[in-house]
């Protein structure tokens, strides 16, 4: 018989709401948690209604990171050839699928985000925390690891390699003003504020054109590496392709007509 959920999905508007639901472990993201996620998330993608998605995590913690408790080697694997094939399995996919997903996604971290959890929410479009949120890195001073699905990525982009470095190495916690004003996050929010904060972000972020969170996705991964000659040229490109698409003629048509665009009417 199956247990309750472990990823609660709620509809508010036209927002996804998917909470991390395992209070016994902080909302740990063991296997069943990430499978259940990516169903989640292939669910909202079906539903043409739905123009954005929220996650956060039900009680006091956001996501407590890998459910350590849990790992067992199996079938004569070593314990890190396990976990590195459940890696490419599951756990890399999910984090590709939030970075790549088709609809704006909005983190809303109401405490504890920890290892694999700070990783989680990084790789979603927008981060709101809590004030009494925080953020934690313990892979290197704890358990001897590195930071994992794809902090190391954004922890170096985001802050630098000095602030990179020492959040890894010495496993402080960064609260939500803090993340928010070195450029970790979005921004933070008080307590009873967050989730209708994050839920604004969220409908705000999905009444932009249909493919847009892609293409701003991939603009701004390109400014990292690109020269800022080549990095004009990429934008004169993408302008030219989506001159001549229906958002933009939609979006003159609705300045001219002095209304709101209606993006839901255009197809990517």
């Amino acid at each position: 018989m199956a247990g309750p959920a472990l990823v609660e999905v709620a509809v508010e508007g036209n927002v996804a709401v998917l909470t991390l639901a395992n209070g016994a472990t902080r909302n740990a993201l063991s296997l069943g948690m990430q499978v259940e996620l990516l169903a989640a998330l292939d669910a909202v993608e079906a539903d043409p209604g739905l123009h954005a998605v929220l996650l956060t995590g039900r009680g006091k913690g956001f996501c407590s990171g890998a459910e350590l408790g849990g790992l067992r080697a199996e079938g004569g694997e070593s314990l890190g050839e396990t976990v590195a094939r459940r890696m490419a399995e599951t756990t890399h996919p999910l984090i590709e699928r939030l970075r790549g997903f088709p609809r704006p996604v909005v983190a809303a971290v109401n405490g504890a985000a920890a290892g694999m959890g700070a990783s989680l929410a990084l790789a979603c479009d927008l981060v709101v925390a809590a004030e009494d949120a925080f953020f934690v890195f313990p892979f290197a001073p704890a358990l001897g690891l590195v930071p994992d699905c794809g902090a190391t990525w954004h922890l170096a982009r985001r802050l630098g390699p000095a602030r990179a470095m020492r959040l890894a190495l010495t496993g402080e916690r960064l609260a939500g003003p803090e993340a928010a004003a070195i450029g970790l996050i979005a921004e933070a929010a008080a307590p009873g504020a967050l989730t209708g904060r994050a839920l604004a972000l969220a409908r705000a972020a999905g009444a932009a054109p249909p493919g847009m969170v892609a293409e701003l996705r991939a603009a701004f991964d390109a400014a990292l590496t690109c020269g800022f000659f080549e990095q004009l040229e990429y934008e004169r490109i993408r302008q030219r392709a989506l001159l001549d698409g229906p958002a933009f003629a939609e979006g003159r048509a609705a300045f001219l007509e002095k209304r709101r665009p209606d993006f839901r009417k255009v197809r990517p």
